[in-house]
Order: C-alpha cells, then sequence, then structure tokens
C-alpha cells in the first residue's frame, strides 16, 4: 500500500532529481527512486508518507515541464475491488456520498483515511471488480461542487482471480452479507456544515461587531476557523441586519457567541437598556421538526437551556424569503446551549431531506435539483436559497425534463382532509404562493366530490417540473404541520389517468411492467381492472409512496405514455417527399 508509481516523467528526469523533491516537500521515502522510461517507483515507510505524497506532488509538481501525476503502484493482480477517491469536498454529507457510489455497485465497505488536506479522503471496495472499474471510469475527473475528483485502484490483498459478479441489485449488497466501516457522522472527522447558521443582529452593533477597519470581525473569523458574512447592505434602513457564519457546527456556535459578547458589552458601553435576544434564522422546511408534536422539540430545548424560545408566523413568509426568525432569551451562556440544539435539529433536517433527495433524485433524467429552489443552498446562506426560481411570469427559467416545451400534466394528489386549511393558507395565501411558485395550477376539489371522506383531493396542472415542485411542497407541508409523526414518512396517493388504449402498456404482458415500476421506484402502482372510460376515453392509474417514489413512478408512466404517442403517430409512406415552400 506504500509503494508510489509515479506518472508523466520526463525522459531528463534522474534519482536525484525526485530525491530532491522529497526531500524538499519533507516527504519520508526509501532510497533508491527506481526510474524508468516515462515513470517511476518509490516506497514510503507508511501510508501517512504515501498520501502526504499524493496529496502535495500528483498534478501539481513540474519537473523538467511535465507535472508528475502520483499514485498507488498497484500490480494488476492486486487490481480488484478496491479503490481510493481523494479531492472529495470537505463539507460533502457522508449520505450523499454514500449513494453517488451505490450508483455503480454494492458498497462492501467505506473508510475515511487520515489526510493533512482540507478535502476527504476514503477508501472503498465494491462487492465486485466491474463495479470498482465502473465506478472508477465514472468518477475520476468528475467534478463535484467545484472539486475534481480524483479515483485510483489501491491493493487489494484479498483479490481472487476474476469471477461471475456478485449478486443482488445494483447499489446494494448481496444477500445475506451486512455492511460494514460505512462512513457515519460520527466517525467523520469535523468538517464545515452545508447549514450555516444565520442570525440576526440590531443595526447599531453592527459596526462594533466588525470593529476599527475590520480588526474584531478578522479576529473572530481567526480564532474561530469561520467565514463570517455580514450583510450590511441588505434591507437598507432596517433595525436588523443578518449573518450568515460557515464553518463547523462547534466553530458557529464559538463564532455566535463571540458576537453575543461583544454586543453585550457595545449595549454596556453605549447605555443600550433593551433586552438583546438571540436571534436565529431557519428555512421554514425544517420549522415543523424543529418545533415537533405538540410543541415538544421545541419545550424541551426551552427546560434544557433554561431560555424563552418563540418562532414567528408564518403569514410573514415569502416565496423570496422562506425564512423563520427564531428568537431566543435567556443569559448568554443559556443561549449559546439553545443555538448549538437548535441548529442540531436543523441539521438533522437538512442532511435527511438532501440525503433521500440525492439518493433518488439520479434516477429522474434531467431533473436539476439546484435549480428548483425547495431547499436550502448550504453556499450562499439559507436566506438566498430562492434566488434560482426565476421572476413572476418568467417560466423559461425554470428546470426542464427534457428538450423544448414539456406537456402540461393533471395529478389529483389525495390529502388528509384535515391539511386542507394549511395548504389553502389564511386567505388563499399559500396556495396563490405555492401556484405562483410552483408555475402550475392548484386547485383543492369539493368535499362531495370525494368518496372517502377522510381524505381531500388537491388538483395539479402543470408540466413535469411544476408537478415536482408543487407536489414536493405539499408533502412537506404535511411534514411541518405534523399531519404525520415525527418518525413517520409521508405517503400519499396520486391518480394520473392515461388513454385507456394505453393502459394495458402500462401494465405489461402477465403485468410485467407495472411489476418491474413499482420494483423499481418502491411505489404502489396499480390499474384498477374493469374500469368504465371517461368522456375522453381514460382511465385512472393509482400511484402511492413516499414523494420521490411517486415522482419517479408518475415520470415512468409518462415516458411509456410518450412511447405509445411517438408509435401512434402515422410514418412517412416510401419516397414522399416533404412539402415544399411556395417561392413568391
Amino acid at each position: 500500500m506504500n509503494k508510489l508509481y509515479i506518472g508523466n516523467v520526463s525522459a531528463e528526469a534522474s534519482e536525484e532529481d525526485f530525491e530532491a523533491i522529497f526531500d524538499q516537500w519533507k516527504i519520508p521515502h526509501n532510497s533508491p527512486v527506481l526510474v524508468k522510461n516515462g515513470y517511476a517507483f518509490v516506497d514510503c515507510p507508511d501510508e501517512k508518507a504515501a498520501m502526504k505524497a499524493i496529496d502535495v506532488l500528483s498534478g501539481k509538481v513540474e519537473l523538467h515541464g511535465k507535472v508528475l501525476e502520483v499514485e498507488h503502484s498497484v500490480p494488476k493482480r492486486q487490481r480488484s475491488c478496491k479503490l481510493q477517491i481523494r479531492n472529495i469536498p470537505p463539507h460533502m454529507q457522508w449520505e450523499v456520498l454514500d449513494g453517488m457510489l451505490a450508483q455503480y455497485g454494492a458498497v462492501e465497505s467505506c473508510e475515511q483515511v487520515n489526510t493533512d488536506t482540507e478535502t476527504a479522503v476514503v477508501n472503498v471496495r465494491y462487492g465486485a471488480k466491474d463495479q470498482a472499474r465502473l465506478a472508477l471510469e465514472k468518477l475520476n475527473e468528475s467534478m463535484m461542487e467545484n472539486y475534481a475528483l480524483k479515483v485510483s485502484f489501491i491493493p487489494d490483498e484479498t483479490a481472487a482471480p476474476e469471477g461471475p459478479s456478485a449478486g443482488g441489485r445494483r447499489g446494494y449488497n448481496a444477500r445475506g452479507t451486512s455492511r460494514s466501516g460505512s462512513p457515519s457522522l460520527g466517525a467523520r472527522p469535523k468538517m464545515q456544515s452545508d447549514i450555516p447558521l444565520r442570525i440576526l443582529v440590531p443595526t447599531q452593533f453592527v459596526g462594533a461587531i466588525i470593529g476599527k477597519e475590520g480588526a474584531t470581525i478578522r479576529n473572530i473569523t481567526k480564532q474561530t476557523h469561520s467565514k463570517i458574512d455580514i450583510h450590511r447592505k441588505e434591507n437598507a434602513g432596517a433595525a436588523e441586519k443578518p449573518i450568515t457564519i460557515h464553518s463547523t457546527p462547534e466553530g458557529c456556535s464559538n463564532a455566535c457567541t463571540t458576537i453575543m459578547e461583544i454586543m453585550q458589552k457595545e449595549a454596556l458601553d453605549t447605555k443600550f437598556t433593551e433586552e438583546i435576544p438571540l436571534k436565529i434564522l431557519a428555512h421554514n422546511n425544517f420549522v415543523g421538526r424543529l418545533i415537533g408534536k405538540e410543541g415538544r422539540n421545541l419545550k424541551k430545548i426551552e427546560e434544557d437551556t433554561g431560555t424563552k424560545i418563540t418562532i414567528s408566523a408564518l403569514q410573514d413568509l415569502t416565496m423570496y424569503n422562506p425564512e423563520r426568525t427564531i428568537t431566543v432569551k435567556g443569559t448568554i451562556e443559556a443561549c449559546a446551549r439553545a443555538e448549538e440544539e437548535l441548529m442540531k435539529k436543523i441539521r438533522e433536517s437538512y442532511e435527511s431531506d438532501m440525503a433521500a433527495m440525492n439518493l433518488q433524485s439520479n434516477l429522474i433524467p434531467g431533473l436539476n435539483l439546484n435549480a428548483l429552489g425547495l431547499f436550502p443552498s448550504g453556499s450562499p446562506g439559507m436566506g438566498h436559497s430562492m434566488s434560482s426560481i426565476p421572476p413572476p411570469g418568467a417560466h423559461g427559467g425554470c428546470p426542464s425534463f427534457g428538450q423544448g416545451h414539456p406537456e402540461s400534466e393533471t395529478v389529483h394528489l389525495f390529502i388528509p382532509a384535515l391539511a386542507v386549511g394549511a395548504i389553502i393558507g389564511k386567505q388563499g395565501q399559500h396556495i396563490k404562493q405555492l401556484s405562483h411558485f410552483a408555475g402550475a395550477s392548484i386547485k383543492i376539489a369539493p368535499a362531495e366530490d370525494v368518496g372517502a371522506k377522510p381524505h381531500r383531493v388537491v388538483i395539479i396542472a402543470g408540466p413535469p417540473e411544476a408537478q415536482f415542485k408543487a407536489q414536493c411542497r405539499i408533502f412537506g407541508k404535511l411534514k411541518e404541520e405534523n399531519f404525520f409523526g415525527p418518525k413517520e414518512e409521508v405517503k400519499l396517493e396520486a391518480h394520473i389517468k392515461v388513454p385507456s388504449f394505453a393502459a394495458g402498456r402500462v401494465i405489461g404482458k402477465g403485468g410485467k411492467t407495472v411489476n418491474e415500476l413499482q420494483n423499481l421506484t418502491c411505489a404502489e402502482v396499480v390499474v384498477p381492472r374493469d374500469q368504465t372510460p371517461d368522456e375522453n376515453d381514460q382511465v385512472i392509474v393509482k400511484i402511492s409512496g413516499h414523494f420521490f417514489a411517486c415522482q419517479l413512478a408518475q415520470r415512468k408512466i409518462q415516458e411509456i405514455l410518450a412511447q405509445v404517442k411517438r408509435q401512434q403517430q402515422p410514418k412517412p409512406t416510401s419516397g414522399a417527399q416533404p412539402p415544399q415552400p411556395r417561392r413568391k
């Protein structure tokens, strides 16, 4: 594992050149360096030295006009199931990495390698040789959040002669094997959180937080290893200004505490007598889970920290401002403890949502999750997560699932009857904002139109991306408003209509297609038998499951319908010429 291969070596390079480079960068190695025509080998005393050589030299150090490429030297017989992936973004979540790796096969283990670099390194073992090779081909040099991944084989001492591929579905272990060494947040070194801490501070204290020529804020940044943005130009004339803190959870908390201490000192110096509470900004998507059923989560944090916590009203939200203000009152020490607990809950919700999105979204072709604006983005701060949403009327800016202008679709989504008020909102504000945000027509069917009284129907009409956005928000709203338990997944039933002559294609011979649909999407798909087609000669397909399962099933069924439609189009007769434009 400690022998290195050095590629792209100039014909002029000598053993002395490599000795000088390794000495210059203080990389321990064993002499001599074996130099061949165009490449070289070097032994390192341990894995740490080998990793340092790869991190410091590969793609960065030039020798006689050629940039060196350094990686583990792996004999052909040991190029089997083990890969090393380097240059992983430092704030990438483990669930996202797991989902990405699972696209290429059954991951048996994934272990982090301790390095001195900012980016992360993992060693991955796949269940089969062809799976590892596919992952290498697809991931090497691929871009992830502006980082180019570096993937190479590492010696697999257990490698056996190549045989048939391991069983099991792609992305899952073969039956009977347990996954070991899976990366987890507990095992991972502390890295920058995807969710920054956003706080509001009184405008009169901004100068003290920045300090003379920026000295105070630079000092806070240095001491807490954080990046702090004070948005002074936002909301000109406003009584409060937002501050965004990017760091590890611990770094964010330390910076927040320091800012609170600076404000308290400034208040004493300026004889400011009003209480200065801690105000945290949180995306509305997370607030329902933060509050918990009957407010239990929030009450527990108040009791544990000795603080009083209130959250701004839903009515204050707009589609361009999806944040709620969490006001915490208490001593600085108590507020600091409350901030830790509140942000811990928010980060857990974010990680859960993003893991679900990333694990499922690769199955929906052409879907640009970042452009949908459904979840806060970690980079610019939660308050700017909606910046990708086009202005009113600019639906051309919406992400597209295909080329050209996708056709409008109609979906009937069944929700609990008690949730109708939450979806409509006060004076219809929520449903109006949702319709505007998604670019879809959204209506609640009258109660008398529904046979099953516990449910009401939401009728959503719009193209695929509008369906995705509208349905995602409705699923999320039901979770936030506690219509489902804290550990209960939101599962709803959706109905779509298909031409009666195409229903057989959705079912497939002997039910093959519908069974494959259910296996692929994890949704329950039912085409009720003996349906009488409606006046448009259409029948209903019922889809039940969690959000991504329903979405994927809808997309796959629409693909089948598009295929049927193409096959029904009249083919041009042999020898026929397209009509020629008349000459004027």
